[in-house]
């Protein structure tokens, strides 16, 4: 028999190849969207859990992506997750180690300790994390923007339309991942409601402890009819493709739900009352025009709030049948109100 003898350049080579197949093989394959007419600034991006097509967080990332490739002519990548999304830091990696891609943007708060790691380690790439979740007092790296958006104020609005609309005195609120961020939509919700009927009664439930929380719509819609079921008439639901099956429940049991992220009104014409709209399309779109004009702000969280309408609720002709033009009229009010500090909802 005969035996190879190794040399430690080949060891090494050897050690190299299967990293390599192993990032290869860890996550989904990378995707390029990009114009044939266009050769100029690329972005990658990593879905978080529930990936392309949530209809969500998710999609409203990628279509902030689309929209600075038509206005600004990029290229980009994107690496769905698998799974419970546990291979975003191979993911990220892989993009920061493609020479071609400037920017590099995780979507979701579960990036955030793998994003910050990259970073570090790659001092001359871009980086941006949609709801950057760091540790108090953290020191976030400058080529690292934190995105963020006021979700507790959102979510207070929110609340108060439900609890002026809702005909039973009972509303509901279902998060997906029980995490300090989700509990900003709890908290902010339920103190919207009570601002304006302190005697609301609102049912809280989580779906899960881990990311796989945010794309179960079965769990989303045992925990909706549960809640309908002891009365609530209107949910809350900020819990990405989990909220597939909350809003379900509400089509079933002609209830009404208030969705996240996007307008998703279309998803049950008559049953979405309202949709709590972070803007992130247009905070993708900002942050990607920003870097090409060296103007990226890195080293802190930026904030996309009310101020703008980055964060909003929705009122449109697709629900406004089922808002009453007073209750519009009050919470139009109660949005300047805390635009003014006269209202304090802390974040």
């Amino acid at each position: 028999m005969t035996y190879r003898k190794f040399t430690p350049s080949m060891l090494r080579l050897s050690s190299i190849l299967t990293m390599f197949m192993l990032l290869i093989t860890g996550c989904a394959g990378k995707k390029t969207v990009s114009d044939s007419k266009t050769g100029g600034y690329k972005v990658g991006l990593v879905f978080d859990v529930g990936g392309r097509g949530d209809k969500s967080f998710n999609d409203s990332a990628y279509n902030g992506l689309e929209q600075a490739k038509q206005k600004l002519g990029i290229q980009f990548d994107y690496i769905e997750p698998s799974g419970e999304g546990a291979d975003r830091e191979a993911a990220l990696r892989q993009m920061a180690a493609d020479p071609d891609v400037k920017l590099i943007i995780g979507v979701g708060l579960l990036f955030t300790d793998d994003i910050t790691a990259i970073a570090r380690e790659f001092p001359d790439k871009k980086f941006a994390c949609i709801d950057y979740n760091p540790q108090p007092g953290a020191q976030i790296p400058a080529n690292l923007s934190g995105i963020v958006f006021e979700e507790k104020k959102g979510s207070f609005l929110t609340g108060a339309i439900a609890a002026l609309e809702s005909k039973t005195g009972t509303i509901g609120f279902i998060g997906g991942m029980d995490s300090n961020i989700i509990r900003k939509f709890e908290s902010g919700y339920t103190e919207g409601a009570k601002f304006v009927n302190p005697g609301i009664k609102v049912i809280t439930n989580f779906i899960g402890m881990t990311g796989s929380a945010f794309n179960d719509p079965a769990k989303g819609k045992e925990l909706a009819l549960g809640q309908y079921s002891k009365g609530a008439d209107i949910i809350y639901q900020a819990s990405g493709a989990s909220g597939m099956g909350v809003i379900e429940a509400a089509r079933e049991t002609n209830k009404l739900v208030i969705c996240t992220d996007m307008d998703q009104s279309y998803l049950a014409p008559g049953r979405v009352l309202t949709s709590m709209t972070k803007a992130v399309d247009k905070a993708v779109f900002t942050t990607v025009e920003d870097a090409m004009k060296g103007q990226f702000q890195g080293g802190k969280q930026r904030v996309f709030g009310l101020e703008g309408r980055y964060t909003d609720y929705v009122w449109n002709s697709g629900n406004d049948k089922l808002i009453d033009n007073a209750v519009r009229e009050r919470v139009e009010s109660i949005r300047k109100d805390i635009l003014d500090g006269k209202i304090k909802v802390q974040e």
